[in-house]
């Protein structure tokens, strides 16, 4: 009997074991399972992290990139070949549109620029440009061009019409006399003389494109209105005028317009066949200043009205009445001076009392 209870007794501690060892092994591969899973787990999660960063900076390389290119090529540039259908920059690609140019330079630069060293000399611009900048693009435009100390801007408003571009290149001119009186300010300040600058504008077509070749493109506007703007900003000295624009910019305008504008000259421009009305404007200066020299408008037009017949006493009699009444106004000497000198000159019949300019 002992024996029998002895034998069941080690039988059930026998199968105990078994069932024990079994279930700790479950256990235990269950265990590594579950380790084995969260491993795994621990190891996607840091891979998507990883990925999530490279994807990161990725993206802020890009846009680095693009913020780095648009300092090159202008946002606007691409944005307008956006709206013709091209959704990349391509080499040769051109587009015909009508714009506002408007080019703006320093006056006697060449003289300034003798008295700097070359490192004050890009402070200098530097400086000078970062001040132009917001006018201009505060205005809907973009600067197109840096040319030594001259800025080339477009104004071609997003959804807008042929006045409202127009309008915005007007706007932005006479925000850059603002701009130019504040930086003068702080020129005098740092015991720096005072700059001036001419402003010429135009409003007409022109081709919009890239040139280059295959390793080196830039974008490019060309066109006859390109030309006319650039001569008429540097036609502003020769009339001592801030802001010279053309007829067709202020038809373009609107007579509506708020703003005071004087006939200087009928001239024809290097490059250019038909000869155009120039007008300056006037609303940027001090009323009183204003005033004078719009006061001999009659007299001025009225002048060049007999100086295109050859009338060259008629023409003169004119342009003396407006000495007269603005003895300080240099347009009327200098529309005597040009009548003064080509009465002196055989002209051809075919002569449309166009004054010619450089």
């Amino acid at each position: 009997m002992t024996y029998w209870i002895l034998f069941a007794l080690t039988l059930i501690f026998g199968l105990y074991s078994v069932v024990v060892t079994v279930l700790y092994l479950r256990q235990s591969d269950s265990d590594s399972v579950t380790l084995a899973q969260q491993r795994a787990r621990s190891a996607a999660l840091l891979n998507e992290a990883e990925k999530a960063r490279r994807f990161k900076d990725k993206a802020d390389e890009a846009m680095r990139l693009n913020q780095t290119f648009q300092k090159f090529v202008p946002r606007q540039f691409v944005d307008h070949f956006a709206k013709h259908g091209r959704s990349t920059l391509e080499l040769g690609h051109a587009d015909e549109d009508e714009v506002a140019i408007l080019f703006c330079d320093i006056r006697g630069f060449t003289g300034l620029s003798e008295q700097m060293s070359p490192q004050e000399l890009m402070s200098f611009l530097n400086s000078y440009f970062l001040r132009m900048n917001d006018p201009i693009h505060q205005n809907r435009g973009f600067i197109d061009k840096f040319i030594g100390d001259a800025i080339m801007a477009l104004f071609d408003h997003p959804g807008g019409s042929h006045k409202d571009k127009s309008r915005d290149a007007l706007n932005a001119a006479i925000d850059l006399r603002k701009a130019l009186t504040i930086y003068n300010e702080h020129r005098r300040n740092s015991g720096y003389a005072a700059i001036n600058v001419g402003v010429g504008i135009h409003f007409g077509p022109v081709i919009l494109g890239t040139v280059g070749s295959d390793d080196r493109m830039d974008t490019t506007v060309i066109g006859d209105s390109v030309n006319i703007a650039y001569r008429l900003e540097a036609l502003a000295p020769k009339y001592n005028a801030d802001i010279v624009v053309s007829k067709q910019l202020l038809e373009t305008i609107g007579a509506d317009y708020p703003i005071r504008t004087r006939l200087l000259d009928w001239v024809r421009v290097k490059g250019r066949r038909s000869p155009i009305e120039i007008y300056e404007v006037l609303s940027h200066l001090p009323i009183e200043e204003q005033d004078a020299r719009f006061s001999i408008q009659s007299q001025i037009a009225e002048g060049l009205a007999c100086r295109i017949k050859q009338d060259w006493e008629g023409a003169l009699g004119h342009f003396h009445q407006a000495v007269d009444i603005n003895p300080g106004d240099l347009l009327a000497i200098h529309h005597i001076k040009v009548c003064e000198r080509y009465r002196q000159l055989e002209l051809s019949k075919e002569w449309d009392g166009a004054l010619a300019t450089l």
